[in-house]
């Protein structure tokens, strides 16, 4: 028998989380293990219940959804998010990508999509609603055209990758080193290397050039 699916609902609304645990529940392969009503209750739920899947809602007071999938991709092990907006919208979309939200689903299309998200996520796939398929067509492109203008990319290394998409989301060179494990000193040296690279130069290129193509990076593989 396959394992079963643990989730956590996190919506403000508390009839729509109900109506959410009732559809996820309806799947034998799934459990709803706990609902929250906002990021910083369910950061507090999973301090002592597990989950593998948390489903949330985009708009919440205090921490949004896209803050809460922030917080969960820096747990050990990460914990991904299925991300449930009724916004069609493709900043909000890619600004959810760039957080490392691993499923995102429009709420009109939950009863037909919210398995598959689930599931998706659960596998460290992603998943996005269907008509929104041309944003992640956008999104590739984007990032398509960015290799095409600075070949140097496809030269970096994977721990010099790893700490490009780190200077998108505009982390200090101390907060990388902490993250990914190594010396502020090593930090450095990448980021010396990738700017040679990549050919940037000026005032602070790295950081502008991360900042101003923070979603076509952040789309690199790892």
């Amino acid at each position: 028998m396959s394992q079963i699916i643990r989730v956590l609902v996190v919506d403000d609304h508390p009839i729509v989380r109900k109506g959410m645990a009732q559809i996820i529940g309806e799947d034998p392969a799934m459990e709803v293990v706990g609902n929250s009503s906002n990021g910083e209750e369910a950061l507090s739920f999973l301090l002592t219940n597990p989950a593998d899947v948390v489903v949330s809602d985009y708009e919440m007071p205090g921490m949004d959804g896209i803050e809460l999938a922030r917080r969960l991709a820096g747990l050990k092990p990460p914990l991904p998010l299925v991300l449930l907006t009724m916004h069609k919208d493709e900043d909000l979309f890619n600004a959810a990508t760039d957080a490392g939200i691993c499923a995102y689903l429009l709420k009109d299309e939950v009863l037909d999509n919210i398995a598959q998200g689930i599931r998706a996520a659960s596998g460290g796939e992603s998943y996005v609603s269907p008509s929104l398929a041309q944003f992640v067509m956008r999104r590739s492109r984007s990032t398509q055209d960015l290799k095409e203008r600075h070949t140097g990319l496809d030269s970096l290394t994977p721990a010099e990758r790893a700490v490009l998409k780190r200077i998108a989301l505009n982390l200090a060179s101390k907060e990388i080193a902490s993250e990914l494990h190594i010396s502020p000193h090593t930090v450095t040296t990448h980021r010396r290397n990738i700017a040679q690279k990549l050919e940037l130069t000026g005032k602070h290129p790295l950081l502008n050039f991360a900042l101003a193509n923070r979603s076509a990076i952040l789309s690199l593989p790892d």
